[in-house]
């Protein structure tokens, strides 16, 4: 992983630049795996899976900004989750790979769903991490979910008015996400690259906009449940027992619902937090090489 993110050109939403990192040099011997970051993080979450030998062996790593996130721009100002797994399908198009496997953390999970439903013949599998195909709904909180509604809203409601370029998104927001994501025992140094990280990602009006809209899509987004059974690839799903956001029964019912897939399986990783990439980054990256080694 170098340590500037580059950017490629699409053609979705007026035209975007689409911010990626391949770990090491595209290999066009292997599979790839796509990686889609969680909620305000950018390609700089995947450190540990591009940190890892038999998993950097295995398959190109290639994260991949959504819109609102890290370095990718959009000419339209408002997007969706559907819009970033049309523009992820692009990117790939765009590098010349014809076809991915895609993993995902927390939002991560749902974008990857959403590229298998729209390029069932691009997507090999999918591993959705800490996640849910639902919208906020009042099922996912009986099931022990969060409040996203409760979480979400009054950021988007302290982002609505417009600053100045001075502005920077503040601390609290930041370990906000970062307990929810990684509880409360994270490592100073890392709480320190986050705030640095995402210090320079969300500045000026133009970052408070693109977090405002990014918020708004968390909280608003719409669910999967009727479209899951379009799924025809194979999904590994990965919860861990101490995500704050998501719940294992939730994930044991969903997982179920991809009724038309090649094979399902969860798999419930102890201790596991939200942001189960990061967490737990040598159970996933197992099960990751495991994954692609079976159905590549």
């Amino acid at each position: 992983m170098s340590d500037e993110v580059r950017t490629v050109t699409v053609p979705h939403l007026g035209t975007s630049t689409i911010g990626y990192e391949f770990g090491k040099p595209y290999d066009a011997s292997l599979p790839t795996l796509v990686m889609v970051n969680s909620f305000s993080t950018s390609v700089e979450l995947y450190r540990p899976q591009f940190a890892h030998t038999e998993l950097s062996e295995t398959a190109n790593l290639l994260a991949i900004e959504l819109y609102g996130h890290g370095e990718t721009r959009s000419t339209y100002e408002h997007f969706t989750y559907w819009d970033s797994a049309v523009a992820n399908l692009q990117v790939l198009d765009a590098l010349g790979i014809s076809e991915a496997f895609v993993l995902g953390t927390s939002q991560g999970g749902w974008v990857a769903a959403r590229m298998a439903m729209l390029a069932p013949d691009a997507v090999k599998g999918i591993i959705p991490l800490g996640t849910s195909m639902d919208y906020e709904s009042q099922r996912s909180r009986d099931l022990g979910c969060w409040d996203g509604i409760d979480f979400c809203t009054p950021s988007i409601d302290a982002l609505a008015e417009s600053v100045g370029d001075e502005w920077i998104v503040p601390v609290e927001f930041v370990d906000a996400v970062l307990e929810a994501g990684l509880g409360e025992d994270l490592a100073p140094n890392e709480r320190s690259f986050w705030h640095a990280t995402y210090q320079k990602n969300y500045t000026g009006d133009a970052g408070r906009q693109r977090l405002r809209i990014s918020t708004i899509n968390l909280r608003d987004r719409d669910g999967l449940h009727g479209r899951l059974d379009s799924v025809r690839c194979p999904v590994l799903w990965m919860q861990g027992t101490a995500d704050q956001v998501y719940s294992v029964p939730n994930a044991e019912d969903e997982i179920r619902r991809f009724v038309n897939a090649a094979d399902t399986e969860l798999r419930v990783v102890e201790g596991g937090q939200h942001f189960l990439s990061a967490s737990n980054p040598d159970d996933v990256n197992t099960a990751t090489v495991e994954f692609i080694n079976r159905w590549k």
